[in-house]
């Protein structure tokens, strides 16, 4: 382990495993709502905080990883002022860019910096070590963060100022919802031709319209079964026409994406 003295908020799913991948490498403190969601990690080695406060006053580095702008303005809210100046919030949710500039704003008047890093490659990605994180910040802020980040990702990036980590997030995604709508619709016009789904599927894979959507899309039986990760994935993609009200290239994104992500949840027929 090394000296930097990280935390993290947000264990869920996703949240969880890059934890577990930090802990392996750094003092590790966490704070959970339900204090039985951090048993896990106090049976590894980790600190548990009482109180967001507590564990911003005792970390160098702060991974956060909820779910909405709401939760991440709250939250931070109380923790950056308990940090110490010259500490580093991670916003790793994927949040308006508006939010991202408002923390921003908080962590720079106390002293505190920020790199906005929403992350790619789920639970599995973050158990491997293989994620992509999307930053946006000050070149200083991103080379403080990147030893941590080095943890549980491969790809690390700066795109930009604040913000910029989360506008290429909600392109991403919204460019995997997109694809995911365009693979149904591949695969139902090759039925409707009499060829072999299953079939169908393999060849894509290997060939010119392959993407990682399609592949996704391949390995379940009906959009329902992915109705878990199309709510976070429609999140995004309202979150997109948020960022760009208006534009010819946003709908046509946004018409691809939402095709298949109302019926994986249910909201449409």
């Amino acid at each position: 382990m090394t000296g930097i003295r990280t935390g993290f908020i947000g264990i869920g799913s996703q949240g969880a495993p890059m934890a577990h991948r930090m802990l392996a490498r750094f003092p590790l403190t966490v704070w959970a709502r339900r204090p039985d969601g951090a048993a896990d990690f106090a049976q590894k080695g980790a600190g548990v905080a009482a109180s967001v406060e507590e564990l911003g006053a005792a970390c160098d580095h702060v991974g956060l990883c909820v779910v909405n702008d709401a939760d991440v303005l709250d939250i931070c809210g109380r923790l950056v002022p308990a940090m110490k100046p010259g500490g580093l919030l991670a916003l790793h949710s994927t949040v308006l860019p508006q939010t991202a500039d408002a923390v921003e704003g908080l962590c720079s008047r106390r002293g505190v910096a920020m790199v906005d890093a929403p992350v790619s490659g789920g639970a599995p990605g973050a158990e491997a070590g293989t994620m992509t994180v999307m930053c946006g910040g000050s070149r200083a802020a991103f080379e403080q963060a990147r030893p941590v980040f080095e943890s549980f990702a491969a790809l690390i990036v700066l795109l930009g100022p604040a913000g910029a980590g989360q506008k290429a997030k909600i392109v991403n995604n919204a460019l995997m919802a997109a694809n995911m709508g365009l693979a149904q619709a591949a695969l139902q016009a090759g039925e409707a031709l009499g060829v072999d789904r299953e079939a169908l599927a393999e060849l894509v894979k290997a060939s010119s319209g392959r993407s990682f959507g399609f592949e996704v899309y391949a390995r379940i039986p009906q959009p329902r079964a992915f109705e878990h990760g199309a709510k976070m994935l429609l999140k995004d993609t309202d979150l997109l026409a948020a960022i760009l009200p208006g534009s010819p290239d946003t709908a046509m994104l946004e018409n691809a994406a939402k095709s298949f992500l109302l019926r994986a949840t249910g909201t449409a027929d």
